[in-house]
């Protein structure tokens, strides 16, 4: 038999059911589901839809990988020469002695932070390594940190000066529609986004950290500190300082690639402070990386073999112009648990809208484009999203990641059916 001879529709769904396989496989035995799914891309990919083997590698996201590297990287030189404690005491101080602050305090940042231009991506990956480190030395945990991180970085995400927002305006012009970027296309997401996180913190933790306030100076050695004076820094303290600094200031001014810019400011760093990078490369989580580019790997064979197609024409047969608003928020939301929701999801959904309302009879193409918008973005606190994933990566050294890992995934997947519950509501009735 001619494995590479088969039927359109039947690769379609065996390419769909190997993503299951690596899902199941790895949640059953202590196996990293990104390395289960490079080796499902290579098998579906070469010996049944006969891709050629660059075709394949193709698909190993170098960009994601690049900057969970870098980042991770020049944070872990921050965590070891006590720069993150610093930052950690400040960012206390804000709380006067209240945990339950905390949380909030990261949100509002994350927003800001990837509102003014930045996005998301960067918000999270620059503010994650403080955020899970004072989580976790405050009681609030790495689950909740996360949901009010990923939510908060998400919450700005479509600010028209936001690279998502960006995107988003520009496929809507090209279809010719007239939407307000700040009220029609910001707007929704950022109430949507608060909405979702602020739930999250009252359901986990939130309340409790409220009812057990700590005096100043107890919260402040939580952070590391001996005192509640504000400590001068060393040299390799305000070399770290300066190059996280200059990381903001090289995504938000000028557009840098934040992994290599990352990677570059931490080799000065370490040549500044005299640092040994091995003992920083150690504490890379490598896991993390090759689970997430693995998965983004297996994805891009589902999209060469038809398996996304498939997965998405099964969820559109039960659309019609009644309940469109529902279904596009979660076919939205179920393949940005997996995939990137602005360089996947949105480019390939909100194109379709003419078509779908044609076939549909009828449409508001403003509520639909806002579920998708929103519906694929409330589910990127999954660990197979570049946020989720951010996050796991910095998680504090005595957080149960695999733990961790499932109970974001199986947030990142409610979300996906509490996304269409909001968009039907908001925007179908």
């Amino acid at each position: 038999m001619d494995l590479a001879s088969l039927s359109a529709n039947s690769l379609a769904i065996l390419s769909l059911g190997s993503l299951v396989v690596a899902i199941v496989v790895s949640q059953f035995l202590r196996l990293n589901v990104g390395v289960v799914a490079i080796c499902m891309a290579w098998l579906i990919g070469y010996y049944f839809a006969g891709l050629h083997i660059k075709t394949i590698i193709g698909g190993f996201p170098l960009g994601l990988a690049s900057i969970l590297f870098g980042v991770t990287f020049l944070f872990g030189q921050a965590q070891a020469n006590g720069t993150l404690d610093q930052l950690a005491l400040r960012i206390v101080r804000l709380a006067h002695g209240q945990r339950g602050l905390i949380p909030i305090i990261f949100f509002i940042l994350a927003l800001v932070l990837a509102a003014i231009g930045p996005g998301n991506i960067a918000a999270v990956a620059l503010l994650a390594p403080i955020a899970l480190s004072m989580g976790a030395r405050v009681g609030a945990g790495a689950f909740l940190m996360t949901i009010m991180l990923a939510n908060g970085a998400n919450a700005g995400a479509f600010s028209p000066l936001a690279p998502t927002g960006i995107i988003a305006n520009g496929l809507i012009d090209g279809l010719g529609y007239s939407m307000n970027p700040w009220t029609q296309v910001f707007l929704p997401s950022l109430l949507a986004q608060s909405a979702i996180a602020f739930t999250g913190y009252l359901a986990f933790g939130g309340l409790r950290l409220w009812r057990a306030p700590l005096p100043q100076a107890q919260l402040i050695r939580l952070a590391n500190q001996p005192t509640n004076e504000l400590l001068p820094l060393n040299r390799a303290q305000w070399a770290t300082t300066a190059a996280i600094s200059v990381l903001s200031l090289g995504v938000t001014l000028f557009d840098a690639d934040i992994g290599f810019l990352a990677l570059t400011l931490a080799t000065l760093v370490a040549i500044v402070s005299r640092t040994d990078q091995e003992e920083v490369i150690k504490v890379v989580p490598w896991d993390t990386i090759m689970l997430v580019c693995g998965v983004s790997t297996l994805m891009a064979i589902l999209d060469e073999t038809g398996g996304m197609d498939l997965f998405t024409s099964l969820l559109a047969r039960i659309a019609d112009s009644t309940n469109i608003t529902a279904v596009i928020a979660f076919i939205s939301g179920v393949i940005s648990v997996y995939s990137s929701s602005s360089g996947v999801v949105m480019p390939a959904f909100i194109p379709t809208v003419p078509g779908l309302i044609e076939k549909l009879g009828g449409g508001d193409p403003v509520a639909i484009i806002s579920s998708i918008n929103v519906g694929s973005h409330v589910v990127d606190v999954s660990p197979l999203s570049t946020l989720g994933a951010i996050c796991i990566a910095n998680a504090a050294p005595g957080e149960d990641r695999r733990l961790l890992f499932r109970r974001l995934l199986a947030w990142g997947l409610a979300m996906a059916l509490v996304g269409a519950a909001v968009c039907y509501l908001i925007f179908g009735l």
